[in-house]
């Protein structure tokens, strides 16, 4: 009998679902078995459809592949020959096969070039952007995207040659978008963010960025996730020179860069994308009730394909190896994980999971995409954005998981919001709260985050925005707040470190939340008359001292630099000091980190008793600090010393009593003899 999988060891509930859990994991493993035929090559020898496919330019000149089974006559067009079918821009079929190739001599093609295809099928023709474009640009005037011939003189040589290694202990992320990083109402650039934002997030003390809608989409607005072109790096920002440049730096900052991949669908358009690209709407897409998804007006991917494991695995390791980006945050992996795509699903219990309405295929391709990126990079990250809670998602493939590294804890933001809007400030029950931010698996990593760009979006509110409302534009100014905004800076405070200190695996902040950025991101449209005024940030607002803000952006930085202070804080263990939810008072210790709160809005507690290890403590920060916007009810100067209790003596505690202001959180490090 073979050895029952450490998923399940771990995990005794999961005994129902074995077998269904074995079939999973042996699915991979033959499809495995069968990419490497027989492990005669590697997986990452397999991904390499990037090197082959696409325009390249060789030592005779330049050859060009495209994957296009159902196409009968293929035609390079563009700036070189008037757009026009030209028998010398004429490709060949590949026998017995579906593949298509053309070689040119030098002199056909020059940097700069645009061209498509001209693809002819049974009934129709139509032109369109090559699947494996690398450079796809669109003209300001027609509005029209084309393929770009990218093959500058002097391409960017990379000046952090060696292998990065990110700093997971923690994994402090600072999620960002490249075009609305700028200040001026516009479509911001890579090196603007280079200059102007990437020294921001140093200096605050974040080691990772995770940047959005890197892919090439033809709608601004779709936030990136209506991807048409997989390895294009969106040219709205700049040119992959730029974009290199940028992750080079953040490297020689210590800042590792993953980017929001996209291969849970695809934009439908057929003219910029892959909706119907060679006459066949199915080539990359599952055919019939299954090929649109309801609710994203997109195309889901046909993960039983090899050709279409091909494109995306390929698609990875190609942004891990042009690029030198860290990982990935793939995106909608719910949606991928079950053929209702999680709509309309509560996930109450285990036989949700293994109910038969899981899509295998692309259980597999996560899989797959796990073990080839973290072969290709053993430090590259992965996470998942998954809110239906599948077991194993972030566990190790051998474990019988999918392999992720870490996976979003969805559950936490939506608990904030839940509160705010439904409950009283005398309703908010420490015991709840904490088991909220501590409630995940024991054998998979969570990335906790209490707002991300989800919640900054049109039609939803950031927590700032929940707890203020518009008192932040007439009562954010040093000495002219009114009781809603120091009753919002002070909750914004206590739930980020709440959130932040409880991780076990990493933190994650979109930009300019973490200073209360005062506006909803609303992307140019024709409702607003196409404005960028709410895609963009007001670095201004934080870097002028008259207003609150800074109070906000100052206490983030001493947080991140707590968290920082304790080596692997997330692997310690989150212990539970005391609660009292009729007080509203929670404390917690993570080795010699003690976090006390005080959520209670009106009443504050003097010699208010814990039991602790004996010692002195000091205070290393206090959200009441007037530093951070806080009334300095208390002397963070004096240390503080445990009292002995002869009751307690054979535990080695003593009592440890503090003033703690209503409103307010401290941190406490005992200190070292």
């Amino acid at each position: 009998m073979e050895p029952r999988l450490k998923l399940i060891q771990n995990d005794p509930w999961l005994e129902p679902y074995e077998e269904a859990i074995d079939g999973r994991h042996q699915h991979v493993l033959n499809k495995l078995n069968e990419l490497t035929k027989k492990k005669k090559i590697f997986l990452s020898d397999f991904a390499t459809g990037h090197l082959y496919f696409g325009l390249h330019r060789t030592e005779k000149g330049w050859v060009f592949r495209e994957w296009a089974p159902n196409a009968t006559n293929i035609y390079l067009i563009g700036d070189f020959n008037g757009w026009k079918e030209d028998p010398r821009y004429q490709m060949r079929r590949v026998k017995n096969s579906g593949n298509w190739t053309l070689n040119l001599p030098e002199k056909a093609l020059k940097h700069g070039d645009l061209y498509k295809l001209k693809i002819h099928w049974e009934g129709g023709e139509g032109e369109r952007i090559p699947a494996w474009a690398r450079r796809v640009v669109q003209d300001e005037t027609t509005k029209i995207f084309s393929a770009q011939v990218w093959n500058p003189e002097k391409p960017y040589r990379f000046k952090n040659k060696g292998v990065f290694r990110p700093n997971i202990n923690p994994l402090l992320i600072y999620e960002c978008h490249i075009g609305m990083a700028a200040q001026e109402e516009k479509v911001g650039t890579y090196t603007e963010f280079r200059e102007k934002v990437l020294p921001r997030i140093a200096a605050d003390g974040y080691n990772c960025i995770q940047i959005m809608a890197i892919q090439e989409h033809p709608y601004y607005g779709s936030f990136g996730y209506h991807v048409s072109s997989f390895f294009a790096a969106s040219s709205r920002f700049g040119t992959p020179e730029e974009l290199k440049q940028l992750i080079d730096e953040a490297h020689g900052l210590g800042i590792a860069v993953i980017m929001d991949i996209v291969h849970s669908h695809a934009v439908k358009n057929e003219v910029e994308g892959l909706g119907n690209f060679a006459g066949d709407p199915n080539q990359y897409f599952y055919p019939g009730d299954r090929h649109e998804h309801p609710a994203w007006d997109s195309l889901c991917f046909d993960y039983g394909k090899n050709e279409v494991l091909h494109f995306l695995l390929s698609n990875c390791k190609y942004w891990l190896e042009e690029f030198k980006f860290d990982g990935f945050r793939f995106d909608g992996v719910t949606s991928m994980l079950y053929y209702s795509h999680g709509l309309g699903e509560a996930f109450c219990n285990y036989n949700d999971y293994y109910n038969g309405g899981q899509d295998d295929n692309a259980i597999c391709y996560l899989t797959l995409a796990n073990l080839l990126i973290h072969e290709v990079n053993p430090r590259a990250i992965t996470i998942a954005e998954e809110v239906s809670g599948m077991p194993g998602l972030a566990a190790p493939f051998n474990a019988g998981g999918y392999g992720f590294d870490y996976r979003m804890a969805m559950n936490i933001p939506d608990y904030w919001i839940k509160t705010i809007k439904e409950k009283q400030d005398e309703d908010w029950k420490p015991s709840s709260l904490f088991w909220e931010v501590t409630n995940r698996r024991k054998d998979e990593k969570t990335i906790s985050y209490a707002e991300s760009h989800d919640q900054a979006l049109v039609g939803d509110k950031t927590i700032i925005f929940r707890l203020i409302d518009a008192d932040m534009y007439w009562h954010f100014k040093k000495g002219d707040e009114n009781y809603t905004a120091t009753r919002g800076i002070a909750l914004h405070k206590m739930i980020r470190l709440l959130t932040a200190s409880t991780i076990n695996g990493g933190y994650l902040n979109f930009m300019g939340n973490e200073f209360g950025h005062p506006e909803w991101i609303d992307f140019p449209r024709e409702g607003n008359g196409w404005s960028h005024k709410y895609a963009r940030r007001q670095w201004n607002l934080v870097d002028d001292k008259e207003l609150c803000y800074h109070y906000l952006g100052d206490f983030d930085k001493a947080m991140i630099n707590v968290i920082r202070s304790e080596r692997n804080i997330q692997k310690s263990d989150v212990v539970e000091v005391w609660h009292n939810d009729g007080d509203q008072v929670l404390a917690y210790k993570r080795n010699d980190l003690l976090f006390v709160f005080n959520f209670n809005p009106t009443r504050s507690f003097t010699d208010y008793g814990f039991l602790v290890t004996a010692g002195t403590y000091e205070v290393i920060l206090n959200t009441d600090s007037p530093a951070y916007g806080g009334y300095g009810l208390t002397d963070d100067t004096i240390c503080h010393f445990t009292q002995h209790d002869p009751l307690y003596k054979k535990v080695r505690k003593e009592w440890l009593k503090l003033y703690i202001p209503a409103r307010s959180a401290v941190v406490l490090r005992r200190k070292k003899k």
